[in-house]
């Protein structure tokens, strides 16, 4: 069984009043809706006198690794001495993770200050667009000009900015970048960004400016990368791509992390510790390392090597690649695209050594859920199937059935729409037989990466 805290161990609850601010923001549309138009948030952000001004700010798009890149290139610059703001998304376990000030998610009186601050601004600009029969602010609409506003009242001297989805008309657009960067581009998001990569490269692409450095990452497919090198020779913008100026020349895998040596856009540093696990989050660590150059230096400047030793060897990614418990060793990731599952699958073969490996998984609805388990079934002696809490979680035995016809096996397929017993049956069949080197991996999607760190009771981030 497994040890306390057990599955259903009690965990920090929402206050009722953000309770009420989170359900309200709902209300306006989920977060997996997107209206392509920036009259909205260009107008509300105006009326509160465009506080994404008052500071320099870096924004990031792409399909996988954006929030870890965020976060790395945030620590790189609080190391430095700035004081940042930081927003992601999706969050984990509550809201107030999407706004981060000095590496730190704002509380929840400050999360609600940042949405009472915007209420009255909303309210003029969801009556304009009502009354010329648009829509009122989306939730990430709203969501993103409380970020700026927390910004501008912190304040902060910069904000790493991680796109919601797309590019082109993400809410983020309303900031002027001094530095943008591009994580690989995948299929995902299909019925908003376009059927093909050259379309999503496309939206995603929205992103880059002329007046901003482009750090651009090794891209996956051909198709977005001839879409990012033909935008950035219209812009004339600088840029920086990995495998032509920058790159990561090698890389040791180790306990609780990496060596890394790393050819910035300014210099080159030699045998940096990244305390995160896999090649992919080497490839974010060298994109952030060079949009800080960017930033700091124009490009020109190296950075400190204590400093940017001291930012990497700290870095946590909470539910991307993570040990969450040992005997047995239970690895979660938010993995919830085929990219990201790739992903995954390098981690565990290049750092773990199971001698029996069974999947917890569970996927959103308008995820590809059959090419995400292709990909994880040569990895997985067994698959137990679940489901989070999240009204798009794909059910327990649609999702079973699709497995079953994906690892051709049924014996190697369970199901259990009980997230706290799924855990449990994971756990009893990776130490089958006494098996003492079995372990456990979690994928499938945010949600439910968030509610296993809950139910095993890992700590929150502060």
């Amino acid at each position: 069984m497994l040890s306390s805290p057990r599955p259903g161990a009690s965990r920090p609850a929402l206050s009722p009043e953000l309770r009420e601010v989170y359900a309200a923001l709902l209300e306006r549309a989920p977060e997996n809706r997107i209206e392509p138009d920036l009259s909205r948030i260009t107008r509300v952000m105006e009326l509160m006198g465009d506080p994404q001004r008052a500071y320099r700010s870096i924004r990031i798009a792409g399909t996988n690794g954006k929030t870890t890149t965020a976060r790395i290139l945030e620590r790189i610059l609080r190391e430095a001495g700035l004081r940042t703001g930081r927003t992601t998304s999706p969050h984990l376990h509550s809201p107030v993770e999407r706004i981060a000030i000095d590496g730190v998610p704002i509380d929840e009186e400050g999360f609600l200050q940042a949405y009472r601050d915007v209420e009255p601004f909303a309210a003029i600009v969801d009556a304009e667009s009502e009354a010329a029969g648009g829509v009122p602010l989306t939730y990430f609409e709203y969501l993103t000009a409380m970020s700026f506003q927390a910004f501008a009242s912190a304040p902060v001297d910069i904000a790493v900015v991680e796109t919601g989805l797309g590019g082109t008309w993400d809410a983020t657009g309303v900031a002027a970048p001094d530095v943008t960067v591009v994580t690989p581009i995948s299929m995902d998001h299909q019925d908003y960004l376009g059927d093909t990569i050259a379309q999503i490269a496309g939206e995603k692409a929205g992103i880059l400016t002329a007046e901003a450095t482009a750090v651009i990452a090794s891209q996956p497919y051909e198709d977005a990368a001839d879409v990012l090198r033909q935008r950035i020779t219209e812009l004339g913008a600088e840029a920086a791509v990995e495998d032509q100026q920058i790159g990561v020349l090698a890389r040791t895998p180790g306990v609780g992390g990496q060596m890394l040596t790393l050819q910035g856009i300014a210099g080159r540093y030699e045998e940096v510790f990244l305390s995160l696990l896999g090649e992919h989050q080497a490839r974010n660590a060298l994109l952030a390392v060079a949009a800080a150059e960017a930033l700091l230096g124009d490009g020109g400047t190296v950075l400190d090597g204590e400093m940017l030793g001291a930012a990497l060897a700290s870095i946590t990614s909470p539910g991307r690649a993570e040990v969450v418990r040992q005997s047995p060793t239970i690895l979660l990731d938010a993995a919830h695209n085929p990219a990201g599952a790739m992903a995954l699958v390098g981690t565990v073969r290049e750092n773990f050594r199971f001698t029996r490996t069974v999947g917890l998984v569970g996927i959103l609805q308008e995820k590809d859920a059959e090419d995400i388990l292709s990909v994880l079934e040569p990895l997985l002696d067994h698959v137990v199937i679940t489901q989070s809490s999240s009204p798009r979680a794909i059910p327990t035995d649609v999702l079973a059935d699709l497995a079953r016809d994906v690892f051709e096996d049924e014996d190697r397929v369970l199901e259990q729409g009980s997230l706290p017993d799924a855990i449990q049956v994971a756990v009893d069949l990776s130490e089958t037989e006494g098996d003492q080197f079995g372990g456990v991996v979690v994928a499938g999607s945010v949600t439910l990466a968030a509610e296993v760190r809950d139910l095993l009771g890992v700590p929150r981030e502060d």
